[in-house]
């Protein structure tokens, strides 16, 4: 997500948002990963949905489209608290883990509810 009133000529780190928490995630140093069309999701909002949905086994079916991958799954999504239209399907969320802990560019790894 693009802060409104951005300059599109000159998009600085500080004007890209978790689509989730609403945070700059990218200015403060955290890690994230991006999915179509510029959405993003943080570190810390990717740790709870994985806690959420994957280890604890909550979450919703939902009808709406997957800010990651612009999607209607018929599976079990995670939504934002700041934004409920704001959903990650359970395959993004999985996607998202393994390649954020695979990153050389971040430090990152999945909850293990333990």
């Amino acid at each position: 997500m693009h802060r409104k009133g951005i300059n599109v000529n000159n998009v600085q780190p500080e004007d890209i948002l978790c689509d989730y928490c609403e945070q700059s995630a990218w200015s403060l140093g955290e890690p994230c990963i991006e999915g179509h069309q510029g959405s993003i999701v943080c570190g810390t909002c990717l740790t709870l949905a994985f806690t959420d949905i994957v280890i604890n086994g909550h979450g919703d079916l939902v009808d709406l489209k997957c800010r990651m991958c612009l999607e209607v799954r018929e599976q079990t999504s995670w939504r934002s608290k700041n934004d409920p239209e704001a959903t990650i399907c359970l395959r993004c969320i999985k996607q998202s883990a393994t390649a954020l802990e695979k990153s050389k560019h971040w430090e990152w790894s999945r909850p293990t509810g333990g």
